[in-house]
């Protein structure tokens, strides 16, 4: 929402004294003067007119976690354990993923409750890069890295994959770095140059790299750091709002 809408809807200000509240230097986005009605207010943002809050800022959480095999990458599932029975209970009601792993699949799974920042993260538009190793059944044929790089056509969706970096660690064991997210697309790039997936752990999404220090199932926040990290990325639909700071819950 602007914040001269915010002002005027839902505070009982009319369009014109909100603007001249403006002017005036009397309303704050985050502790900071702001005469900018035009500007874009998230739940993030705490907004004052001089003493009072017209606007708490909402706690964004932000979490990493290192996905363990045999769980749904869901919110809820009335069969399999999903992601969020890892987590604190007061914590679930609140969280969205960022990104899904298939079942089998392990490793980075990115977890918060800010729309806006995980569109920036995921957007297929945005095209940031997704590290995996791979294992596979049998050895890796040493044309996958040039047929992944030149793309791979996928007929469900009658269409070439963006060019994706192969590079070979053992002769069944690979890093391979897409810039897509489709359904079972590192599976069906390998089946579709004669290979199997037996084992497949995500180890980065954009700038955000697995923490070495999280055992399976664990998880962490966030630093701020990688959190403004994800905001500088590209903005995918040049809409989302890059706060100047992120408030953070309590340390656990």
């Amino acid at each position: 929402m602007r914040l001269d809408r915010l002002l005027s809807n839902q505070n009982g200000i009319s369009r014109q004294t909100a603007r001249e509240l403006l002017r005036q230097g009397r309303v704050r986005v985050d502790d900071q003067i702001c005469h900018d009605g035009l500007r874009a207010i998230s739940p993030f943002m705490q907004v004052c007119l001089d003493e009072d809050c017209l606007q708490a800022a909402k706690p964004g959480h932000y979490l990493m976690l290192n996905k363990p095999a045999g769980y749904l990458s869901a919110t809820r599932d009335p069969q399999h354990p999903t992601v969020l029975d890892l987590l604190p209970a007061e914590l679930r009601p609140q969280l969205h993923l960022a990104g899904r792993l298939d079942r089998s699949t392990t490793g980075l799974l990115v977890l918060t409750n800010d729309g806006q920042w995980s569109r920036q993260l995921t957007a297929p538009s945005a095209k940031l890069p997704k590290r995996y190793r791979v294992t596979t059944s049998e050895p890796i044929a040493e044309e996958a890295a040039e047929r992944f790089a030149q793309g791979i056509y996928l007929e469900r969706e009658n269409l070439l994959t963006s060019p994706a970096e192969l590079h070979l660690l053992a002769p069944c064991e690979a890093l391979l770095t897409i810039y897509e997210g489709r359904h079972h697309q590192v599976k069906r790039m390998f089946h579709a140059v004669g290979n199997r997936v037996c084992g497949l752990h995500r180890e980065l999404m954009g700038p955000l790299l697995l923490d070495s220090s999280l055992a399976p199932g664990k998880y962490r926040l966030l630093s701020t750091a990688e959190i403004q990290a994800v905001w500088a990325q590209p903005d995918p639909d040049h809409s989302a709002q890059r706060p100047a700071h992120v408030r953070l819950p309590a340390p656990e």
